[in-house]
């Protein structure tokens, strides 16, 4: 074991009613070597595939029941989703027309788009004014409602990508921006996107990388350890496995672009998890109102791979 902490208290566990524990999806096997404990969840890792997860889990009811309104305007968002991820508009637009630059490299001509958990349709709305045709799909019926009424964006529907029907064959791109991680079934979403996808289509999806140089620095306290939504922590080796597995040929894995445009709001919340006297100390950014800077902390990889 490596920074594992002590044994959460049973009655720590019962704070979470329904969870459950799961084996390492990669490989299938129950052998977990304990990263560390944050009671009531362990961050472990598989000691035969090297795949990082959390440990127990969520409820299935639970965790879809979790996106439709609070995890958009969080009290907790240090541990849990967003403090306003509205209000966040224009830096996420920002941040996906810099990041959308990846896929003009291999794509010179606008085609058709379906962008998997959309969320409020950031991404979809900057490839809608670069001339390509957009789909979105997405769990959460408040944010399909502010894609489709706020921003315009006709076709972004309101389910699961496992479930829906969609246009086999019929994209030439499918995303997943910061998804991967929550999903439960990861092959599942993946396979579906690959139907999706004609001969020739690509596949460009953003996680988080748990063997970056910094997230290796920050160990417990790094920003993406996010145990009711993060189930999933991948590096390099573990979605390239993964990729290859699902009939997806890997092109590019970079952290180049991964980084985000945030507010200085936003950092303020957010080193707040490293000691709660950062929050303290850099609580005069405030003044600053919502000006915006990009970071990129080199912790996140693009990953564009094509059907095989």
């Amino acid at each position: 074991m490596s920074d594992a902490g002590q044994v959460p208290e049973e009655s720590t566990r019962d704070l979470l009613a329904g969870s459950r524990d799961v084996e390492c999806f990669l490989c299938g096997r129950r052998d977990e070597d304990v990263k560390f404990y944050d009671p009531p969840f362990r961050v472990v890792r598989c000691k035969h595939c090297g795949m990082t997860y959390v440990n127990p889990r969520l409820s299935s009811e639970r965790l879809h029941e979790m996106y439709q309104e609070e995890y958009w305007a969080s009290d907790r968002a240090k541990e849990f989703g967003y403090a306003s991820y509205l209000a966040e508009r224009e830096n996420y637009e920002r941040t996906y027309r810099r990041r959308s630059t990846t896929i003009d490299r291999y794509r010179s001509e606008p085609g058709r788009v379906l962008d998997v958990g959309c969320a409020a349709g950031f991404f979809l709305s900057v490839m809608k004014a670069k001339g390509w045709q957009t789909s979105g799909v997405e769990i959460s019926k408040p944010m399909v409602d502010y894609a489709r009424e706020t921003l315009g964006l006709d076709d972004v529907r309101h389910g699961d990508l496992t479930t829906l029907d969609i246009d086999e064959g019929g994209y030439d791109v499918v995303t997943m921006w910061d998804v991967i991680e929550h999903l439960e079934d990861p092959r599942a979403h993946l396979e579906a996107a690959r139907r999706g996808l004609r001969d020739d289509g690509l596949l460009v999806l953003e996680t988080q990388d748990v063997s970056s140089r910094f997230a290796r620095l920050m160990r417990r306290k790094w920003q993406h350890y996010k145990h009711e939504e993060h189930l999933y922590h991948f590096e390099p080796a573990t979605l390239g496995r993964l990729l290859d597995e699902m009939g997806f040929d890997v092109l590019e894995n970079t952290p180049r672009h991964g980084g985000k445009y945030v507010s200085l709001n936003f950092v303020v919340e957010r080193v707040g998890r490293i000691h709660p006297i950062m929050t303290t100390l850099a609580s005069p950014l405030r003044l600053l109102g919502n000006r915006a800077l990009y970071i990129n902390l080199q912790d996140e990889m693009i990953v564009v791979a094509k059907k095989r």
